[in-house]
């Protein structure tokens, strides 16, 4: 039985982050170090050319690439294709939070990327652990729960 409020977010597109910042597949990682800086952010979807997700670049890759000696010495010429996560574990809008939450856990990753009802490889949002995180802190404690889904 789930207890949760009745004012509870219920749906991934009552979280996430809408039009989210994205990084080119050919892009230096230099560029998308900048970019996650920049933003305050800890990962970006990656997309090709055509705008299309291939994968997600997260500070964990970054940080992969400065502790692997060969990689570090190699950091000037990395592209983000070189090191990110591929495929992109994704989620649609209108699905429930809790299926967004077993999904980031089953998967061991901190975010998903939100796609389009009508183009799974287009990128409309991101969900991360603290937007989860957040939605959860809110919840009042005590009387005002409900059982639902």
């Amino acid at each position: 039985m789930n207890i949760v409020p009745l004012n509870a977010p219920r749906l991934v597109g009552d979280l996430m982050t809408a039009e989210p910042v994205v990084v080119p597949a050919d892009a230096l990682l230099a560029e998308a170090a900048r970019l996650l800086d920049q933003h305050r952010i800890n990962g970006l979807p990656v997309v090709d050319g055509a705008g299309a997700l291939v994968g997600v670049l997260s500070q964990t890759d970054l940080l992969r690439a400065r502790a692997t000696e060969y990689l570090w010495a190699n950091w000037p010429g990395l592209r983000v294709k070189h090191l990110m996560t591929s495929p992109a574990i994704t989620i649609g809008r209108d699905q429930p939070v809790a299926t967004a939450a077993r999904k980031m856990e089953r998967h061991h990753v901190h975010r998903l990327v939100v796609v389009a009802d009508d183009d799974e490889t287009r990128p409309i949002g991101v969900l991360s652990a603290s937007d989860l995180v957040r939605a959860m802190s809110a919840l009042p404690v005590g009387d005002d729960v409900t059982v639902g889904a």
